[in-house]
């Protein structure tokens, strides 16, 4: 297979973070770009990094160029701030990069979504992954990949008290999520990046969707 090249958002992120190492040891890539907010501290003579704007997102569309597009925004009302700030970064920022990539001709585009993700939810958070999801895969990519994976544990930079009490909760009893329980499980954010970078490989086509259990096991080195 001739090396590809891969364009990184949300490389600051707890899969993004992941994602930004596997990619650029892997020969599968022979060049990751970057796109950030703040400079990173991780060097490579492969990655190329180019600090932007996310507001101003239009400003720079041709950046948007790879073979495969990985796209890790994301973000939790609390954090934002608000519902519309959230919506600003979890829809707008990552439909914008997938029309910008799109037009630009990237062949894939792999997105992190979230369980549960559905246009039609009433819950708020859901129905943003799932309109997201929706978007996108009508894009004209030769692939969308889409993954929802149950709730993330990983060292997180930023603090998030409440959030690192529930996810110690959901660790402790994992255990008992059995049958159709566990896909609620928990996933480590690494296993999250792998397995993106493994389906990236496989260069299938259309648009496919998996959810946290298949995560799991794709994500397993």
């Amino acid at each position: 297979m001739q090396p590809r090249s891969a364009l990184l958002v949300g490389a600051s992120g707890l899969v993004g973070g992941h994602l930004l190492r596997l990619l650029a040891h892997d020969e599968a890539y022979d060049r990751v770009t970057v796109l950030v907010r703040k400079p990173l501290s991780f060097r490579h003579p492969k990655l190329e990094e180019t600090a932007i704007e996310f507001d101003e997102l239009e400003k720079h569309k041709a950046l948007f160029r790879a073979h495969d597009l990985f796209c890790c925004l994301g973000t939790t009302i609390k954090v934002a701030g608000s519902e519309e700030a959230f919506r600003k970064v979890d829809f707008t920022y990552v439909t914008q990069a997938a029309s910008f990539a799109s037009m630009n001709g990237v062949e894939q585009f792999l997105v992190i979504s979230s369980i549960g993700a559905d246009k039609n939810s009433r819950a708020f958070y859901m129905r943003v992954k799932g309109e997201v999801e929706q978007a996108v895969s009508k894009l004209p990519f030769k692939a969308v990949q889409i993954f929802r994976p149950s709730v993330l544990i990983g060292d997180r930079k930023e603090s998030r008290s409440n959030e690192t009490f529930a996810i110690a909760v959901m660790k402790l009893i994992s255990f008992a999520f059995v049958g159709r329980l566990r896909r609620y499980r928990t996933i480590e954010a690494k296993r999250v990046a792998q397995a993106m970078l493994s389906v990236a490989k496989q260069q299938n086509t259309g648009v496919a969707i998996y959810e946290s259990e298949r995560i799991q096991i794709l994500g397993q080195v």
